[in-house]
């Protein structure tokens, strides 16, 4: 092929992508499922799991360490509270959650961009956590704030992506006990979807909430959820001082928690889906009631992240059949208590974008997204079971999400959908291809991925014989790129420049 071709078949490669993003575009700041829940779980068993949960509430208790404040709030509430243990009464805490809403709007700084939590609706948001990111030409590597940047637009331009996230990578480049001042700022600046806020401190959490008040407005934040947060329960049974903290931090300011049972199942949790279930559920209620008893009404999240454990290994296991059976369970448990939940993710224990990850990937998120999943963390970007934020993986995960907001939408029963006058205008034994109704809908009739190579053979090899992974990196590349930071009101951002640069000057600089 010649250099002029070969540029030719680039721009129209290009061309063509664009083409496919723009018709793959969401038209919702969220999804409304419309499909039936997939449970898996009879009453029968739902009942088992909540009588079990009981059972440790009453007899083994959950320890707080590190909070004494928390201690007196559950000792005042009625709870049995013996040093750091506290046990509850059967039905004080299903009583103490009635308060917390069944649904909740998580506002953006973009109105159009708002997200309901809960019912019927499913947000999905990027990867959480990792240390390390990788890339096609930089390997595996520790995170830098200019890869946590990239990450916030990567989040920012996918139309899959409902939400901003939270640590989308760890900024090691920067110190520990400052960074999530860059973090939050980021979010802030460079997207206007919803955002996570800092969880890894008390006083970083209420610097996040005094950063909301700056960019909503003090009043607003107030009354409206503006942020969210991660708090992970330290499993087995047991909440520490720095998420108690941060927990009571956000709710006292009406922001929403997820409390999430950190779990691996036959380290944290017993092996068996009953067994890990009764625990979670315990130590969620636990964590959620602190919210409700800091200021009634507040809102929460169930959340649940469990993991197989490879006894061979020790290592987390994804794509997995049990899992899904703790998910799908969960799911329906926290309907029973009439909040949103958390929980599945594009999870996998690959360490490269590999077939490994695309399977466990897929097997991670197809049955969350039937289970009823409402907030969904680690939906693009996640590898090497959540240590690593790759920049390939995200592009083809958020391929994915798209073709699961298509799968939610479920049937078009319109006139249109029926298509019966296609039927009657293409008649026995002739083909759809020139019928008018094939016209009219075949740029919208079925989804279009952004990074699957569907042409011949002969097409692909003229085109470079690229792989799914070459592709994304290309996609990656030209979204960066293309990037264009979404408008702020020049007053606001001075004013949150100057509190980051005030407070970063106040204290020095730690690793912890």
């Amino acid at each position: 092929m010649s250099a002029s071709a070969q540029r030719g078949s680039r721009r129209g490669r290009s061309a063509r992508r664009a083409a496919r993003s723009e018709s793959n575009a969401v038209s919702q700041p969220y999804i409304s499922r419309n499909i039936p829940l997939t449970e898996l779980c009879s009453e029968e068993g739902l009942e088992i799991i909540e009588a079990n949960a009981d059972i440790i509430l009453q007899e083994t208790g959950i320890e707080f360490t590190d909070d004494d404040e928390v201690l007196e709030l559950w000792k005042d509430a009625g709870a049995d509270v013996t040093g750091t243990r506290v046990r509850f009464p059967k039905g004080m805490l299903r009583n103490l959650l009635k308060t917390a809403p069944s649904e909740f709007t998580q506002h953006a700084r973009n109105p159009a961009r708002n997200v309901v939590m809960g019912g019927k609706n499913l947000v999905f948001a990027p990867v959480y956590g990792p240390p390390f990111v990788r890339d096609l030409e930089g390997g595996r590597r520790y995170g830098t704030i200019e890869d946590f940047r990239n990450f916030v637009k990567l989040a920012y331009m996918a139309p899959s992506i409902h939400h901003s996230g939270g640590t989308v990578c760890e900024p090691v480049d920067l110190p520990v006990n400052k960074r999530h001042f860059d973090m939050v700022y980021t979010h802030m600046r460079y997207s206007d979807k919803p955002f996570m806020g800092s969880v890894t401190h008390p006083d970083r959490a209420a610097d996040t909430v005094a950063m909301c008040e700056i960019l909503f407005g003090k009043d607003f934040v107030d009354k409206k959820t503006v942020c969210t947060s991660l708090i992970n329960c330290n499993s087995p049974m047991t909440l520490d001082g720095t998420m108690l903290g941060a927990l009571k931090t956000y709710a006292r300011a009406n922001q929403a928690v997820i409390v999430t049972p950190f779990i691996m199942q036959g380290a944290m949790a017993p092996v068996s889906a009953a067994g890990t279930l009764a625990q979670a559920l315990a130590e969620a209620m636990a964590g959620m009631g602190v919210g409700q008893l800091v200021r009634p009404g507040s809102p929460v999240i169930f959340g649940m992240f469990s993991a197989a454990l490879s006894m061979q290994s020790g290592a987390p296991t994804f794509g997995t059949p049990e899992p899904t059976l703790v998910i799908s369970a969960a799911a329906q448990l926290a309907r029973r208590l009439g909040l949103p939940f958390r929980s599945g993710g594009s999870l996998c224990g690959a360490k490269i974008p590999d077939a490994q990850a695309a399977s466990e990937s897929a097997n991670s998120l197809i049955p969350a997204v039937l289970c009823g999943v409402n907030f969904m963390l680690h939906g693009a970007g996640w590898l090497e079971g959540g240590l690593v934020s790759s920049y390939e993986k995200f592009v083809m995960d958020i391929d994915q999400l798209g073709m699961m907001e298509t799968l939610c939408k479920g049937y078009d029963f319109s006139e249109n959908g029926q298509a019966m006058d296609a039927i009657r205008e293409v008649g026995p034994g002739n083909h759809y291809l020139g019928c008018q109704h094939t016209q009219d809908n075949f740029e919208t009739a079925f989804y279009r991925s952004n990074i699957a190579d569907n042409n011949s053979f002969e097409q692909w090899q003229a085109e470079g014989s690229l792989r799914t992974v070459d592709r994304a990196s290309a996609i990656c590349k030209e979204m960066l790129t293309s990037y264009e930071a979404p408008p702020i009101d020049p007053g606001i951002d001075e004013a949150l420049l100057e509190f980051v640069a005030k407070k970063k000057e106040s204290f020095p600089d730690s690793n912890v």
